[in-house]
């Protein structure tokens, strides 16, 4: 569904994403990383937002610079910023979406994906009246109106209570089950490891592992977790400074 060769993408003498090589199937991707790391930028890439400075990105077989409206056709990108008209109820946001879409028999389409998102008793209120998770789901709901074949999720369970990140995990779960391709990016490692079928570590612009969270674990060792892979495989500020962590703490132990 995704296929990634060789991209990089730089802004001036800042490199963001470089040489990145990467293909994702059907499945729960999660694009893993430290803030900075070069995540949004792929992701930008992906849904043709943004023109890679070299290499090659495909999305459903699609070039995303020479076939961007073909690319944006097929999928559908939910940023970390809310994407809905607190103005409007919740009807009339997914309504905008499939007037946009063009999508046909947009009043029983709109209905399907509103009951979806067990929105329906709430699709008359104004978005304003949502909790963060209402709108969340809302979210999805346009998200889905014209069926896409990949779904791109940026922080998708971000400043939501327990409850709220637990259904929305279970619509991305439906989703996959009925055949979507999910492209997700998180700072939440433990719903990463529970959840996505495989995920990438992205650090200075480059994937420094990949695969599934439990080969991935198996790798550092027992009673490992997901959070101990990413310290492995990110440096921090202070590591990249020089910064010598265990040294510090062996000097304090003397002192």
């Amino acid at each position: 569904m995704i296929e990634i060769k060789k991209l990089s993408r730089s802004f001036g003498n800042l490199i963001a994403v470089d040489n990145l090589d990467l293909d994702v199937g059907n499945e729960i991707f999660g694009l893993l990383g430290p803030n900075g790391a070069g995540k949004s930028t792929t992701v930008m890439i992906l849904t043709t937002l943004l023109k890679p400075s070299s290499g090659t990105a495909k999305v459903c077989g699609y070039d995303v610079v020479r076939d961007s409206k073909k690319v944006r056709s097929k999928i559908s990108y939910v940023p970390q910023d809310m994407a809905v008209d607190r103005k409007l109820t919740g009807r009339e946001n997914v309504m905008l979406f499939a007037k946009l879409y063009g999508v046909p028999n947009r009043n029983s389409k709109v209905d399907e994906v509103l009951e979806m998102m067990a929105l329906s008793d709430r699709a008359g209120d104004l978005v304003k009246t949502y909790s963060g998770g209402m709108r969340r789901r809302l979210e999805l709901a346009q998200a889905l109106v014209h069926e896409p074949e990949v779904l791109f999720l940026d922080e998708p369970t971000l400043g939501l209570d327990i409850s709220g990140r637990r259904k929305i995990w279970e619509h991305i779960r439906m989703l996959k089950a009925e055949g979507m391709t999910i492209f997700m990016t998180t700072h939440y490692l433990e719903e990463a490891e529970k959840y996505c079928n495989r995920v990438a570590i992205i650090d200075k612009g480059r994937i420094t592992a990949v695969g599934s969270p439990e080969n991935l674990i198996s790798c550092i060792g027992e009673n490992a977790s997901l959070n101990d892979v990413f310290l492995e495989k990110v440096k921090t500020p202070e590591e990249q400074a020089g910064f010598n962590s265990t040294q510090y703490r062996n000097l304090l132990r003397r002192r």
